[in-house]
């Protein structure tokens, strides 16, 4: 997986090089607007991944450099990040209301 997950990261590397050059200096017609759409379309599914792992995230030490490396790379890298533990229910918190 980690495999997978670093060849992931090299190709979105790539892909978000690519978008920028085309910002600065745009390609031919009709390539220049299908990847701006492109790129703002995968920009909004990091956002979305943002809020889909913000629990996932949040339990990371460095909490800002690894929202940054999700708008980047996406699924690569939360496919890269440590396994949350899940925090153990107590008796109340299991069974409310149980009289």
């Amino acid at each position: 997986m980690k495999i997978i997950a670093g060849l992931g990261k090299l190709l979105a590397t790539l892909f978000w090089c690519v978008v920028l050059a085309n910002l600065i200096s745009p390609y031919a017609q009709p390539f220049a607007h299908l990847l701006t759409l492109a790129g703002v379309a995968v920009l909004g599914l990091h956002l979305a991944e943002l809020v889909l792992f913000k629990s996932v995230l949040r339990a990371q030490p460095r909490v800002a450099i690894e929202r940054a490396k999700v708008l980047a790379f996406g699924m690569f890298h939360v496919w890269s990040l440590p396994a949350v533990e899940a925090v153990p229910m107590n008796a109340e918190e299991a069974a409310p209301c149980a009289s």
